[in-house]
């Protein structure tokens, strides 16, 4: 089973945002810093599930399971409800993304278990473009 750890972050809310995807391929592991433009950060988070789904998707993978430290994408994803409605096309699209899959798992972890996925949100926070 492929394991993939994500994260969003943005320095300000809102703000510079970028998504940080951790990929284990049975050993075999792949980065991802992905900038996001300016946005909030539980928008951020949502980025990083949704460009997470679309790199597993795009390889091929059929059976996945994502960590996040994000209670809201844990529950919203697990709910398949997102309370607040500025998150629903986001939710949605995250949700139509899992359908093209056998298998999609998904758990809550702690931070301290997601540092590589952070330190990847946080690298493409810098990579978005400066205003001159």
């Amino acid at each position: 089973m492929i394991e993939v750890y994500i994260d969003g972050a943005s320095a300000g809310n809102p703000g510079p945002s970028g998504a940080g995807i951790f990929i284990n391929n049975n050993g075999t592991i792949e980065r991802h810093a992905i900038p996001l433009g300016e946005m909030e950060n539980h928008e951020a988070e949502y980025h990083a599930l949704i460009e997470g789904l679309k790199i597993c998707c795009s390889k091929g993978f059929r059976t996945v399971s994502f960590r996040t430290d994000s209670q809201l994408i844990n529950s919203a994803m697990e709910k398949e409800f997102a309370k607040n409605k500025r998150y629903a096309p986001l939710l949605e699209e995250a949700l139509k993304l899992t359908r093209e899959l056998d298998l999609f798992f998904i758990k809550w972890i702690p931070s301290i278990e997601n540092k590589s996925a952070d330190e990847l949100a946080r690298r493409a926070i810098r990579l978005n473009p400066r205003d001159s």
